[in-house]
């Protein structure tokens, strides 16, 4: 009976919780609505913060509460899971309130939703490169701040799936052949590009030995008068990678290909 009564009472208390929010949505008493929001934000009912907060941040514009309404819907779709909406609005923080007390976290987490919303490698990356772009403004305005440290391992895992991406191309590229056109001249320019824009990838390797690769290919179907240009620029990519890679995993495919290009570059 106890029981039956502590559910009922339960069962009560959430119909008035709804009915009340229901009430003070369509109340055009903004003190109101925001006193409420907050009440829902701190309660973690995200959904609701969206719902309330949506029509009247713009209208809190230039108040006291203008700063904390804007952090508190971004902060709410951020919790709810739409990244893309949560950056939008954390970015309008900082840039409409560059002062406010929130202004650091705001520029953190601009960055950090769009490094969430980073799609697969193999799709359009143009939300990876507004990533990129947020969290260096991030560390441009607080080089040393509180998450300057996490901020730099995101930007180099972008960087990486950025790199990657290229590689994926540049494998593509050689794959292709002599399809429709000298490919192989495409993944090399492709990989190269790749090296230079990204360092410090953890892709290094495989891109440098697909550069290795294709310039093999190059030199077996060169023409006789670039054949030694081409054997000799083979020989060196050979050694810049032995230099860069000692006991790299790839190793021992290099060497077939080092000394096949030598047996070449010999008998010419």
């Amino acid at each position: 009976m106890i029981k039956r009564l502590g559910l009922a009472c339960a069962g009560l208390l959430l119909l008035s919780s709804c009915g009340e929010y229901y009430r003070v949505q369509k109340s055009t008493d903004l003190g109101e609505r925001y006193s409420f929001a907050k009440k829902s934000y701190n309660e973690k009912k995200y959904g609701r913060v969206v719902s309330l907060l949506e029509d009247i941040v713009p209208q809190l514009v230039g108040t006291n509460e203008g700063p904390q309404s804007t952090y508190l819907l971004a902060d709410s779709y951020l919790q709810r899971g739409d990244e893309s909406e949560a950056s939008r609005y954390f970015q309008n923080y900082y840039t409409s309130y560059p002062k406010g007390p929130m202004v650091e976290e705001a520029r953190f987490k601009a960055g950090y939703c769009l490094f969430k919303a980073s799609p697969d490698p193999r799709l359009d990356q143009s939300a990876t490169i507004g990533a990129i772009k947020e969290l260096q403004t991030y560390l441009d305005f607080h080089p040393k701040g509180k998450h300057s440290s996490e901020v730099e391992l995101m930007l180099f895992e972008l960087q990486d799936k950025l790199a990657y991406k290229e590689f994926l191309a540049a494998k593509l590229y050689y794959n292709l052949g002599l399809y429709l056109g000298n490919n192989y001249e495409s993944c090399i320019i492709t990989a190269q590009n790749a090296l230079k824009d990204y360092p410090f990838t953890k892709h290094k390797e495989d891109l440098t030995f697909l550069v290795l690769r294709a310039k093999a290919e190059m030199a077996d179907l060169s023409v006789p008068e670039k054949l030694q240009e081409r054997l000799r620029d083979v020989i060196d990519t050979y050694y810049a990678y032995l230099n860069d890679f000692p006991n790299g995993m790839y190793t021992k495919q290099a060497q077939k290909i080092f000394e096949r290009m030598n047996s070449k570059k010999t008998n010419n």
